[in-house]
């Protein structure tokens, strides 16, 4: 007779059988493999992250789902940065991480939406009835409100068929619509967004001021980790506040478009991905294409203002490269009691135009920040043996406008994370070309053997870091602003996602998971592979994807469910293993993987040839 937890295992995989099986394929991996010391480090590594989650919830939220620390509006240290917090606890519960940490992140977004709607401010137009109107910023701009959505957006990896997330992303995005009367924040005709501060209460059709990015002050001394005098030190924030009023006042330019507004679209990808509604994917792609053609408008550069008339610079005479956080904002920083340049240009525009990409599969959308960066490129220098790029392009003195216009501010950031972004996203061997090979494109390529286990080594040491962090945090809830717990929320995804999804983020900057590779596992009915799988991408081409799976479990056999991509945007042609060609022709194939047993799985793929969703393979 079965013992109970093996029957229902049976039962389960009975029961989804015929929905994964529809073109009676199964790869079936028999060949004995050792347990690689990597997948060993995968399987604790997601342990110990869930682990120390989970201890981080039980130290620092409390029954509610409150964030233990002082709340109060701010960009500096405000609502975005509290629920920031959680960043990729979803994703590490996509990943194979435990089902607490989506336990845990629903109550702790819950809770964060009531706490921040009960905060009251008076110098403080935006928040005098808190910060959140619907469940839904009042009012912020793109760089900020896309932070605090980042566990948000990622959510429907584990959690598609969640009632409230399904409505609150439909709602959300129908600020965007103007499905909400009270939240004009587009214009249809131009195809705008009417201001770079937009939320629930609609488009901010004023010049802001420093109290609408920096928020009212609260007494009491706090670890200030903005403060260019030391990170964390404490200061009264009362007396401080007049220096944090001076960081803001060059960023009161408001009216018109503003290349982070791309952001919104990451709402509408992950709306169409759930419910399937091609309402969703035509706003995105109307909207992606007017910025689109304005960025060819001028010269392939994507501008950071577009005026009320739907023209690049319309707000500025045309000088496209102005706005807050735009080409040209150099600023006098009060704080810093110094020039500061704050170009953030790639902050909306990679999200945007890869969403275009994920939704359509159309090349063009890369094209466009490829030519970006090769405008860049083209005014690099050479000084002291290093290649230096510029940052910025408009008037040197940004804030003292004296009619001249010229790329300048060069350092050396090369933008590699970008640029392994548009070669992620092409697979053109030309944009690889400009891409240093090492860490995880080293060993892709092949030269960087040693990644995997330096990387999940790496990721060790930052995840006992970050606890050592907790266990001695001298803070209490009444000395902590929302930015303090960022510098040490435990959970450690990146190396996971490059090894065993084939996926990349960018300094943590794009919030859709690009990846060649999602797994899924039937018998617990979750997303995430079985709890005794490994898994390590080792190549990937324009039509190909070679990953290893083994099980390290020498007992029982496990079944999982491999797609392609995070969204099923990949179509999976044959799966080869020991040479033996399968074919599959649909986004997903199940694995049988017997006990012990592991094998490199060579899969011939069409990529961005399918419709994205988030629902689940035996949902679909």
């Amino acid at each position: 007779m079965l013992g109970s937890r093996h029957a229902s295992l049976l039962w389960a995989a009975l029961a989804v059988a015929p929905a994964l099986m529809a073109n009676d394929v199964t790869v079936l991996v028999n060949t004995p493999m050792k347990p690689p010391v990597w997948a060993l480090m995968e399987q604790e590594l997601l342990r110990a992250n869930s682990a120390a989650c989970e201890r981080f919830y039980d130290k620092y939220v409390d029954a509610r789902g409150y964030l233990l620390h002082t709340p109060r509006w701010g960009t500096l240290d405000g609502p975005d940065d509290a629920v920031e917090t959680f960043f990729n606890w979803t994703l590490l519960h996509a990943l194979g991480g435990n089902d607490s940490l989506l336990d845990m992140w629903r109550k702790a977004y819950d809770g964060h939406l009531l706490q921040y709607s009960e905060i009251r401010t008076v110098k403080t137009e935006l928040a005098r009835n808190g910060a959140y109107f619907n469940e839904f910023i009042t009012q912020s701009d793109w760089f900020h409100t896309a932070e605090g959505l980042r566990a948000f957006f990622l959510q429907g990896l584990s959690d598609p068929e969640d009632e409230k997330l399904v409505t609150r992303m439909k709602r959300f995005a129908g600020l965007y619509m103007n499905e909400d009367p009270e939240a004009p924040n587009y214009d249809p005709v131009h195809k705008i967004i009417k201001s770079i501060w937009n939320g629930s209460t609609g488009p901010m059709m004023r010049k802001a001021t420093v109290y609408d990015w920096v928020g009212d002050p609260v007494p009491g001394r706090f670890h200030l980790l903005h403060n260019p005098a030391g990170r964390g030190k404490m200061l009264d924030l009362m007396t401080y506040y007049p220096k944090m009023l001076a960081h803001c006042t060059e960023y009161l330019d408001s009216v018109g478009d503003n290349s982070l507004n791309l952001a919104a679209t990451l709402l509408h990808a992950n709306a169409y991905m759930l419910t399937g509604e091609r309402k969703y994917k035509d706003w995105l792609v109307e909207y992606v294409n007017a910025w689109k053609e304005r960025t060819a408008a001028t010269g392939g550069n994507i501008p950071s203002n577009i005026g009320l008339d739907g023209k690049p610079g319309g707000e500025y005479g045309g000088r496209w490269y102005k706005g807050t956080y735009g080409w040209n904002f150099t600023i006098f920083d009060g704080e810093l009691e110094q020039i500061a340049h704050r170009n953030y240009f790639t902050a909306g525009s990679w999200p945007g135009f890869s969403n275009a990409l994920l939704v359509t599969g159309d090349q063009s959308y890369v094209d466009v920040l490829r030519r970006q960066l090769d405008n860049i490129y083209a005014h690099k220098k050479e000084e002291g043996g290093k290649t230096l790029l510029p940052q910025m392009f408009g008037d040197p003195r940004g804030y003292k406008y004296s009619g001249r216009e010229e790329w300048y501010h060069y350092t050396p950031n090369l933008f590699i994370d970008r640029l392994t972004e548009i070669y992620l996203w092409s697979m053109n061997r030309k944009d690889l070309d400009r891409i240093p090979k090492r860490g995880w494109i080293g060993f892709l390529e092949g030269e960087a053997p040693e990644y995997p286990i330096t990387a999940l080594e790496a990721d060790f040491e930052r995840l006992r870091r970050n606890v050592e962090q907790m266990r001695t945090d001298p803070t209490s809830p009444g000395t902590r602003l929302a930015d303090y717990l960022l510098g040490f929320s435990p959970a450690e995804t990146d190396a996971l996602t490059n090894l065993m999804l084939g996926g990349y983020f960018a300094n943590g900057r794009v919030w859709m998971l690009h990846s060649r590779f999602r797994y899924f596992d039937p018998d617990r009915r979750r997303a995430g592979p079985p709890e005794s799988m490994g898994a390590l991408v080792e190549k990937l081409a324009d039509d190909s994807a070679a990953v290893t799976l083994v099980n390290t479990d020498a007992v029982n056999p496990i079944n999982v469910i491999v797609q392609g991509g995070a969204y099923a945007e990949h179509q999976l042609l044959s799966a080869s293993v020991n040479g033996k060609e399968q074919p599959v022709n649909q986004a997903y194939v199940a694995v049988r993987l017997e006990p012990g047993c592991g094998a490199r799985v060579e899969f011939k793929m069409k990529r961005y040839a399918n419709q994205p969703t988030l629902a689940f393979p035996w949902a679909r």
